[in-house]
């Protein structure tokens, strides 16, 4: 059974610093892409960062680039650290596996999802 659960959420300050972190059981992630994703409530969900199946480059997304870093922590577990954090970055943010991660489509073509973790920026 694959899961993936997704902690680290909460409410920081603007200018702050957050970490997430994915945690990945039933999948070999050195087979599998995967990446955040974050929806606020009425918008679209909209991809952060991806890495694809087998290595290659990082991609973030532009809103993210430069203050966003993602890290393969262990063998089963993902982690992104954001800083300078905005009100714009409020929103449920979800780790998605699947054999293509791109972040240009939102991830609605991904099959394996965590439950989300909430982050909630302060002005």
């Amino acid at each position: 059974q694959v899961q993936l659960v997704e902690s680290g959420g909460g409410l920081v300050q603007s200018g702050g610093t957050l970490r997430l972190s994915c945690e990945v059981s039933g999948l070999n992630l050195n087979y599998y892409g995967i990446g955040w994703f974050r929806q606020v409530p009425g918008k679209e969900r909209e991809g952060v960062v991806c890495i694809r199946s087998g290595g290659g480059p990082t991609r973030y997304a532009d809103s993210v680039k430069g203050r966003s870093t993602f890290s393969r922590v262990n063998a089963n577990t993902v982690s992104l650290q954001m800083t300078n954090l905005t009100p714009e970055d409020t929103g449920n943010y979800y780790c998605a596996a699947d054999l293509l991660c791109e972040i240009e489509t939102g991830g609605h073509d991904m099959v394996y999802w965590g439950e989300g973790t909430l982050v909630a920026v302060s002005s």
